[in-house]
């Protein structure tokens, strides 16, 4: 079973923050729901295109850590994966909400999580920033063109400022 970034973006908005395994499984229901093979490997490859286009964010510990101690809400205690980077909706997504992906909450003993806005918005500010320094670093153009296009969903997503590093990507397609 393939899924397209938008509908992991609707898994992930239907079951809520999960984890890279716990997507994993959600992606493997479905494809059991459906009578379909369930290939571990494809949903992995699937997740890193999702996460690489910001369809998808991974928010990982160190910033949910962060979260919690300076008293914003985040994954509650009993969570066993708590440690375990969380899989969020992203900005580049149009969530498609595929057929079975409603009985997932039924069927997945996922615990409710709610990172902060703040938090979520800085982890994509980081990958981006990161991302962007890479794309510009190997001369992709066609890495550079889409995270121009990105920065603008990330901005008018959540709380992140990205003019500088626009600007950056802006100048080393010009230059190549």
């Amino acid at each position: 079973m393939e899924l397209t970034p938008d509908e992991l973006a609707g898994v992930v908005d239907v079951v809520g923050p999960v984890t890279r395994e716990e997507l994993v499984q959600a992606c493997g229901e479905l494809a059991f729901k459906r009578g379909e093979d369930v290939d571990s490997d494809a949903f992995e490859a699937a997740i890193d295109d999702a996460l690489s286009t910001y369809h998808v964010i991974a928010v990982d510990s160190e910033a949910q850590r962060a979260s919690k101690r300076s008293g914003e809400t985040a994954e509650r205690d009993h969570d066993a994966d708590a440690d375990a980077p969380l899989v969020v909706v992203g900005p580049a997504a149009f969530p498609e909400i595929v057929e079975g992906a409603a009985d997932l909450p039924h069927i997945l003993d996922v615990p409710a999580r709610d990172p902060s806005t703040e938090t979520v918005a800085a982890a994509a500010e980081q990958r981006f920033r990161e991302d962007a320094a890479e794309a510009v670093r190997a001369g992709d153009d066609e890495r550079i063109q889409a995270l121009l296009d990105v920065s603008y969903d990330l901005e008018a997503w959540g709380p992140v400022e990205l003019a500088e590093a626009r600007g950056l990507l802006d100048e080393a397609t010009h230059a190549n």
